[in-house]
């Protein structure tokens, strides 16, 4: 490799004889050269920074990635999707935000806030001693309703890692018809995919709505040889035409555009060449996951079968929301998607296991408990850390977070086998929820239950206020009803709020009288009837 340069020019000669030029005035060199580049001239267009100062802010920050000895390093940066890694929040702030949709249960935020600021410190330490830290994963213990998914769901949203949330009661033992434990890691991979490449098409769409204005232009008025587009030339130019037809052809696309953007053109049809996206009618069963055989089918059937597209007459408007998207899709690299999908899922990945004390228990019957401890055996790897094939590539799971919830009426932690107790070193216990807590759930969080109906009715004209001797009647009723019958926690309010304004929801778009006010002797005579009787009360309330 050899690099020409003077005062005015700068070239570069590869070792195979090519020879690069620089692209608006900026030229770079290695294998993560073209996103470099694409970087440094967005840079250019966007701020001030000149390339020189470009290149003297990168090589600051350069000493921390100069080590990386591959592109799956815990230290790959993607913020080239718009969004970083990992938010880098404090333990405190974390449980700050989790306190906005989450009432009480201190221990459990204090415990996930610790665990991701872990993450967070592991990527601070030296890259040869990242691999060696584990995440501590979670076992979160309590009763129904206590807010045991909600936390891992709200954790989820903080960090913007890949989340994943599964029954283990859906899981068979390998041999058994059912899911094997290892579709959580693909279903996991699978979404991250899906999110990222959302996230870059929206980053491209700019650039995808201009190409596609053009292609609706190249449509409404089939361009000239000489217009310059990457279209169709169209005709030939007739003998005796004049040498300015072109300059004509193109001050007339200039006002199709001005009216295109005005909207003037929306309501006109066009036909349009989409993509047929009927598919043939194959079906594969099986009890395990294709992606395990290395075979992904619906791309060996596409090469199979050519890519069809069918003729439809839609509105210009459509037709330029339809080739947006499709550029869009075109500008996204998905090889990149799909290596950084996997390096997410890898060093930032979240996978909840709800209703783990299903599978806990000592196994001494037959039939659908049968394999209980087998789904035990084959989860524990998974949570040690394996290789897990996907259709993406191999998915590494030693520094995947899993926190596991569970009840555990019947069962106890300790009912799990002991390597499967190891891999949880952190349990939390969540406390029931009083009246105290029901109050505050029902006002307090920003999706409070009270909000949400009030919002909901105000979209009918009908403008609804809760007393507050109201809501600590509801509060009294829930802990009631939740000690009469069975204990299903902060899930009760929606029970009771539901059958509380029953008759307004109904009668809401008929209502003469728009404000109404709920006050304690209001809940008293819709749901203290049904309270006292303990048969209604088991099947409505």
């Amino acid at each position: 490799m050899m690099i020409a340069a003077d005062v005015d020019n700068t070239y570069l000669l590869s070792g195979n004889g090519d020879v690069i030029e620089p692209d608006q005035g900026v030229i770079s060199i290695g294998s993560g050269s073209p996103a470099a580049q694409s970087a440094a001239i967005a840079l250019m267009e966007n701020t001030d920074l000149s390339a020189r100062l470009i290149v003297e802010k990168a090589m600051k920050s350069l000493p921390i990635f100069a080590f990386i000895p591959t592109m799956r390093s815990p230290l790959k940066n993607l913020t080239d999707t718009g969004h970083s890694f990992m938010k880098d929040l404090k333990p405190r702030e974390i449980v700050t935000e989790l306190d906005k949709y989450i009432i009480g249960q201190k221990d459990a935020k204090k415990s996930v806030a610790i665990a991701l600021r872990n993450r967070w410190r592991r990527r601070q330490v030296d890259p040869d001693l990242q691999d060696e830290i584990a995440p501590k994963n979670i076992i979160l213990i309590g009763p129904t309703g206590v807010g045991k998914t909600e936390i891992a769901r709200r954790l989820a949203h903080l960090t913007d890692s890949p989340f994943y949330k599964v029954e283990a009661s859906k899981f068979t033992e390998v041999g058994y018809v059912g899911r094997d434990v290892e579709s959580m890691i693909r279903d996991l991979v699978e979404l991250t995919v899906n999110a990222l490449k959302a996230r870059r098409q929206d980053a491209v769409q700019e650039k995808a709505a201009k190409i596609a204005e053009e292609r609706v232009l190249d449509i409404l008025l089939p361009p000239t040889p000489k217009s310059g587009t990457r279209s169709d030339p169209g005709p030939l130019k007739l003998a005796g035409q004049p040498d300015d037809a072109a300059d004509i052809g193109s001050g007339t696309r200039e006002k199709l555009r001005s009216m295109l953007r005005a909207g003037k053109l929306d309501s006109r049809q066009v036909d349009l060449d989409v993509p047929d996206k009927s598919s043939p009618m194959v079906e594969i069963f099986s009890n395990t996951g294709i992606e395990e055989m290395g075979i992904n089918v619906k791309d060996m059937l596409g090469n199979f079968m050519p890519k069809s597209t069918k003729r439809r007459k839609v509105s210009v408007k459509e037709a330029l929301k339809l080739l947006t998207q499709e550029e869009a899709a075109h500008l996204v690299d998905m090889e990149r998607v799909k290596s950084d999908a996997v390096a997410m899922v890898e060093q930032s990945g979240i996978i909840f296991i709800d209703e783990i004390d299903k599978i806990a228990g000592q196994e001494k019957s037959h039939g659908p408990e049968v394999s209980k401890e087998g789904v035990q055996r084959d989860l524990l790897p998974i949570v040690e850390g394996s290789s897990v094939p996907t259709k993406y590539g191999i998915v590494r799971t030693d520094h995947i977070l899993f926190i596991a919830s569970g009840a555990f009426h019947v069962s106890k932690p300790s009912d799990l086998i002991p390597e499967l107790q190891g891999r949880f070193p952190i349990r939390v216990e969540l406390t029931s929820l009083g009246a105290n807590e029901f109050v505050r759930i029902l006002t307090e969080p920003k999706n409070a239950l009270v909000l949400q109906y009030i919002a909901l009715l105000r979209t009918e004209g009908v403008d609804i206020t809760f007393t507050q001797d109201a809501v600590e009647k509801i509060a009294a009723i829930a802990v009631d009803v939740n000690a009469a019958t069975e204990n299903i926690g902060a899930r009760r309010l929606h029970t009771l709020m539901e059958k509380l304004l029953e008759e307004i929801l109904f009668a809401a778009p008929d209502v003469a009288d728009p404000k109404i006010t709920i006050d304690a002797s209001f809940v008293e005579t819709q749901l203290m009837g049904i309270v006292e009787n303990q048969d209604l009360s088991r099947y409505i309330l």
